[in-house]
């Protein structure tokens, strides 16, 4: 196996165009596991970790794929940011994902796993995935080759089981989020408390600004996804009923139906963490939790504003 160390970032991008195959590898906590299991078996490795720009994060306005900025204050997170820094120093403008990442591991996981890794490993059971998505439909991996930069909407990122939209000859540079402007929520459940992958995970947004609501699906489906219908429908409710003003209750009826929604968005199956029922189960119940949580705060902040 070859052992390729570059120690800039065009010289990644070069190492990465004259070696496709080369297998990128920062933090390590999923590569390892796989060399270490014999489960795959690279020609070639591609270390990134003389690059710093890559542990780098800045807040501002970035431009999205069509050339116009995106709307409001947007984090570009460097690929190999790790999960204990994004809890530490980006909880209030990236909650959700904050939440995701302190359930990572163990604390030597999470000082080095990085969202990068999980996008490019693109596993259903990724802890950043749900989160992600549920930060709206302006986030974007930054792909870059010699070729130059590319913007890939998370929802079109992820293609099939631990496969990604990425070119042979890409890297992650960086994933853009907007900074949330309501609350945000992850859920997970796992066969014990700690240091274990998710049997399922979601992550849920409000998006007042836009009067939105954003929701990702972990470790239930070929692929991280969305609960478009129950996006919608409760959007809708909280829309048609006055409630993004009043801060009103949702009531029973509402979030019930909103947790039946979102289980029926998985599509589950049976294995060793789980059954596919389980998992539908359970997706319903921390759909209805974490939308009870979001609200809550949210009509806290309307009363603490009034």
């Amino acid at each position: 196996m070859e052992f390729l160390r570059p120690a800039t970032w065009d010289e990644a991008l070069a190492a990465k165009a004259e070696n496709p195959s080369a297998l990128p590898i920062s933090g390590g906590t999923d590569v390892m596991v796989e060399l270490n299991f014999d489960r795959h078996r690279p020609a070639a490795l591609l270390d990134l970790n003389r690059i710093s720009e890559l542990t780098e994060w800045e807040s501002g306005t970035f431009d999205g794929p069509d050339g116009r900025p995106v709307e409001g204050e947007v984090i570009r997170l460097g690929a190999a940011v790790p999960y204990a820094r994004i809890t530490n120093e980006l909880g209030d403008q990236l909650p959700g994902l904050a939440i995701a990442g302190n359930t990572v591991g163990s604390p030597q996981i999470r000082n080095r796993g990085s969202v990068g890794g999980n996008l490019g490993g693109a596993s259903p059971a990724g802890d950043a995935h749900p989160a992600l998505l549920a930060a709206g439909r302006d986030v974007y991996v930054e792909a870059q080759s010699v070729r130059g930069t590319r913007l890939i909407a998370i929802d079109d990122f992820y293609v099939g089981v631990k496969r990604n939209s990425l070119e042979p000859d890409e890297l992650i540079r960086a994933v853009r989020i907007p900074v949330a402007d309501g609350p945000q929520q992850f859920s997970k459940i796992g066969t014990r408390n700690a240091m274990v992958i998710a049997v399922c995970a979601f992550g849920f947004a409000l998006h007042p600004k836009n009067r939105t609501v954003g929701t990702g699906i972990g470790s239930a489906a070929p692929t991280p996804r969305r609960a478009v219908e129950a996006e919608e429908f409760l959007a809708g409710e909280l829309a048609e009923r006055g409630l993004w003003e009043s801060g009103g209750l949702i009531g029973p009826a509402a979030i019930q139906r909103f947790g039946e929604l979102v289980s029926a968005a998985s599509s589950p199956i049976d294995d060793v963490r789980g059954t596919a029922a389980y998992r539908r189960h359970a997706l319903a119940v921390m759909a209805r939790r974490t939308l009870t949580w979001t609200w809550n705060e949210y009509t806290q902040s309307l009363r603490s504003a009034a």
